[in-house]
């Protein structure tokens, strides 16, 4: 199908999905391998956190249970010295631990998704996440790990036999990731249509997601809601993305705070905006192409879908409220979606063709500038080239967590 005759398509059944299932393929019922085996196994486990270090003990289980190597790349809440002692203390472990500044900068680090001309479509959002990971990746060429896997701070896995299938997964495909069903891993307007009782699926997302950074040329994470989204979007488009199994996640408040709705709106907009789309495509068609189709008129007609979805689920809330009363999570959510509905109201569809034009640029700067980057044989290179000066290493049995001679400022990691 022509990138014109998807666009004439796509303009006649504009609407966003329920569910985006079928741009996956489950595999979560195939054998697991070992996961002692080389097909089974990790090169290492790269934890994003924000949250408190006790955040951290699942991810720090986990490692030393597989034998795998930790990462864990700190910023917010989470302290870099609590960390270390956890690890010291948790048989088994071994870790890298990361302080990430807030000013953190990196000068060979694509910038235009993050440029202030997106800041007031996204709502203001300031996070560090997208960084994080794009960090995480070039950690991995810079130790020359092949499979790595990202896990969120706040989620769990009980089975070791999805991170096998997972990392079997990766010898052949560049991207495998599991569902987070319990709690659901959904943005705050996709929680309120399922508390509202329409249909609302779960799609991988980068809870969990597995990359062969070896396989290039690499994905890059943009900065906005949903980058993860974004990082797999040809494996998506292609019908390349594995999906290995099922992993929790703490529950949350979803709607505690309106804020949370308004940030994440573009990047919802956007992603499930995009998604649709790719739902309608042939995917031997090149994502290249098939972006194409995401123009100024789509998107005026998908805002308006957009705005349908949210009005229909104000409606259905408040229908369930009359019937039920308020328990006070009803009007939580009535006031987030209104506060999605405001964002979506600021957001031209100029604003996402300028975005996705963005994220394309940024994409292939990052990928001519990942795949120059190779195996520079220890830690402390690899930090020195990410201009990272605070880190340690920690293990099991550790007295004092050792700062492995990074050059810079260094701060050695004790146990208290």
């Amino acid at each position: 199908m022509s990138a014109v005759s998807l666009a004439h398509r796509s303009l006649k059944r504009v609407q966003q999905r329920a569910s985006h299932a079928a741009l996956s393929q489950d595999v979560s019922r195939m054998p697991a391998p070992s996961v002692r085996s080389r097909p089974g196994r990790l090169d290492a486990i790269i934890v994003p956190a924000s949250r408190p270090a006790f955040c951290l003990q699942p991810a720090i289980n986990l490692a030393a249970r597989l034998d795998v190597l930790l990462v864990v790349l700190c910023s917010k809440q989470t302290r870099a010295d609590h960390v270390a002692e956890r690890v010291s203390s948790s048989p088994g472990a071994r870790a890298i631990v990361v302080d990430l500044p807030k000013t953190w900068r990196h000068p060979k680090f694509p910038t235009r998704t993050s440029s202030q001309v997106f800041r007031k479509a996204n709502g203001y959002r300031e996070s560090d996440l997208s960084a994080k990971r794009n960090i995480g990746l070039l950690l991995a060429r810079l130790h020359g790990w092949n499979k790595i896997v990202f896990v969120d701070d706040d989620v769990t896995l009980a089975r070791t036999d999805n991170v096998a299938r997972l990392a079997e997964q990766l010898d052949r495909y560049q991207v495998a990731g599991m569902i987070v069903r319990d709690y659901p891993d959904n943005s705050v307007v996709c929680h309120a249509r399922r508390d509202a009782g329409l249909p609302q699926d779960v799609f991988l997302t980068g809870a969990v997601l597995g990359v062969h950074c070896n396989n290039l040329p690499l994905s890059f994470f943009p900065d906005i809601y949903n980058e993860d989204w974004f990082f797999f979007a040809r494996e998506a488009a292609s019908r390349q993305l594995r999906e290995v199994g099922q992993a929790s996640q703490l529950t949350y408040n979803p709607y505690a705070k309106p804020d949370r709705a308004r940030r994440e709106e573009f990047g919802d907009l956007l992603a499930e905006g995009l998604f649709a789309l790719m739902g309608q495509a042939d995917p031997s068609v090149r994502l290249g192409e098939q972006l194409r189709a995401a123009d100024a008129a789509y998107w005026s007609r998908f805002i308006e879908a957009r705005h349908d979805v949210i009005t229909e689920t104000m409606t259905l809330l408040g229908d369930v409220l009359e019937r039920k009363g308020d328990n006070g999570r009803g009007s939580a959510a009535l006031a987030s979606l209104a506060a999605a509905q405001h964002q979506l109201d600021l957001i031209a569809p100029d604003d996402c063709v300028n975005f996705v034009d963005a994220w394309q640029d940024d994409l292939e700067e990052w990928q001519t500038f990942s795949s120059g980057v190779n195996n520079v044989g220890s830690t402390r290179d690899a930090m020195d080239f990410l201009q990272l000066s605070t880190w340690t290493r920690a293990e099991f049995g550790d007295a004092a967590s050792q700062s492995n001679g990074a050059s810079g400022r260094i701060r050695s990691f004790a146990p208290h």
